[in-house]
């Protein structure tokens, strides 16, 4: 059970940063056909799906799903996508998480990235802390958190409700 004054976000909180996020990705790809949004794999894919839907929902872009499955204990193995390299070649690609912590899986992701073509690279997270070991930011975020070192954010998301909690 989770203590009342641990939760950062509840379900109805959730929902609007993810509505928020979505039709900050379309302000700044109005003028685009397609979209990719690439969420790393587990939570990241989950979130990114829920942008996906509601991006789909208020406007006509495209958007075409990317999961990114990432080693996160061991990130320097090989990282591979759903789809391939030609889908998201030369097309802006929002690379998705849940929680941004240390920095070391959205850098690892970005660095996948850079060595295909992109015609622009956004980052989007749920939950932003300011604990980072890289110099990676956020473009798109839900909430920006403060917290000591020994305290983590742990996102739950599951068919019907979200949450977002410090433990």
């Amino acid at each position: 059970m989770i203590a009342e004054n641990n939760i950062i976000l509840d379900n109805i909180q959730i929902n609007q940063k993810i509505k928020r996020i979505a039709y900050q990705i379309y302000e700044s790809n109005s003028s685009e056909k397609e979209v990719v949004i690439a969420g790393i794999v587990g939570n990241g894919f989950t979130f990114s799906k829920k942008i996906a839907l509601v991006l789909e929902e208020i406007s006509t872009i495209k958007v075409r799903l990317c999961e990114v499955v990432i080693n996160k204990k061991k990130p320097l193995l090989p990282i591979t996508t759903s789809i391939s390299v030609d889908e998201y070649k030369n097309k802006p690609l929002i690379l998705v998480d849940d929680v941004l912590n240390s920095g070391t899986t959205l850098i690892y992701g970005i660095k996948h990235f850079l060595e295909v073509p992109l015609k622009r690279f956004k980052t989007a997270v749920l939950v932003n802390r300011n604990h980072k070991k890289y110099p990676v930011k956020a473009d798109f975020k839900g909430i920006s958190l403060s917290t000591s070192i020994k305290e983590h954010v742990q996102v739950e998301f599951n068919e019907k409700d979200a949450i977002a909690y410090l433990v």
